[in-house]
């Protein structure tokens, strides 16, 4: 079960009682039939058990795709995305570990997630065999989408409806004005990119030009010029 306890600014998340942190790292290319199938291993260790365990990024797409499943009522971080081409790039695997790395660090310090027994699988697993029957019972579970609200323990403390109806609206009213502000921002900085990657190119490395035309003009002058000065304007 998942507890709810009544904090000072309202109802929050149960801290996890055993917080643990995990690390990933070590990408290795591995293959398997006989050299046809190439994949990338990442050695994640939790901090818990200090028992290291061997992941491809398939592992984490499951793991990810069974967090969103049942836990429908919570915000579930995106793993960076699948790459069809150029997966084996030393740049692509250190900005894929990276990111892996930032998701798990999201993971383990929520206090339900973390807490999920398909992700202690995932952690502490490292037998073929268990992994599959781990698997297939964090498929079958039962408890997930709405149901998943029965695992969950309220506080024994006299909630006023009154207060928990208007607690409901100012939320809503929040997700809605958060959600149209992030949908306006992105569709904003994408412009501004599409922009910078055009017209604007051009002018930045006028003014470029500019700055070291400027930084020339101070080269022409050496009692008087500042090399530290000119190398900042003219870089």
């Amino acid at each position: 079960s998942y507890n709810i306890e009544m904090g000072p600014l309202g109802p929050w998340w149960k801290e996890s009682p055993q917080p643990f942190n995990c690390s990933i790292e070590d990408p290795t290319k591995q293959t398997k039939f006989k050299g046809i199938k190439t994949y990338i291993s990442y050695r994640v260790t939790p901090s818990h058990t200090g028992r290291p365990v061997y992941r491809r990024y398939k592992h984490f797409d499951w793991l990810y795709n069974r967090l969103l499943h049942k836990f429908t009522v919570i915000s579930v971080p995106h793993l960076p995305e699948k790459q069809a081409t150029g997966r084996f790039e030393e740049d692509f695997i250190e900005k894929r570990k990276r990111r892996l790395i930032l998701w798990m660090n999201h993971m383990t310090s929520h206090p339900v997630l973390s807490q999920y027994e398909g992700f202690e699988h995932f952690l502490m697993c490292a037998d073929d065999k268990q992994w599959k029957l781990g698997k297939r019972r964090a498929e079958k579970d039962e408890m997930v989408g709405g149901h998943f609200m029965l695992t969950v323990q309220i506080p024994n403390e006299h909630q006023d409806l009154q207060d928990v109806e208007e607690r409901i609206d100012s939320f809503k009213s929040f997700a809605k004005k958060m959600d149209d502000s992030v949908m306006q921002l992105t569709h904003v900085a994408s412009e501004l990119v599409r922009k910078h990657h055009g017209g604007f190119r051009k002018e930045f490395q006028r003014l470029g030009n500019a700055f070291q035309s400027v930084s020339q003009a101070f080269m022409l002058d050496p009692p008087h010029s500042s090399d530290t000065f000119n190398n900042a304007i003219s870089h």
